[in-house]
């Protein structure tokens, strides 16, 4: 299982995505939570098909609550089909000089 991800924005919405590749042999589940300066918070629940194709998930895109993109996280959490077992987590970083991720 691979993951990728990141926190973009445009047109004065903010959005989290996660880039997956699923090679496990079974389907998992991903929980996609956008963090917003605001405190709150924006998920997306998503199904990861086992294969070697590549994919991606998104949370809502939302109106930003701040301009700075580097104040928003974005976690996505990767578990069994069920939930019951947690395989892995990736999280956004900013870009050391860019304020945030482009992708």
């Amino acid at each position: 299982m691979e993951a990728q991800t990141c926190v973009l924005s445009g047109g004065g919405r903010t959005w989290g995505r996660t880039y997956y590749r699923n090679t496990s042999g079974e389907p998992l589940h991903a929980v996609l939570t956008l963090m917003r300066p605001d405190g709150r918070t924006v998920q997306a629940h998503c199904d990861l098909p086992a294969g070697d194709e590549p994919g991606s998930c998104e949370t809502p895109r939302e109106a930003m609550a701040d301009r700075d993109r580097a104040a928003y996280v974005a976690v996505a959490e990767v578990a069994d089909a069920r939930g019951e077992r947690k395989l892995l987590r990736s999280g956004s970083n900013p870009a050391p000089d860019a304020g945030g991720s482009d992708h």
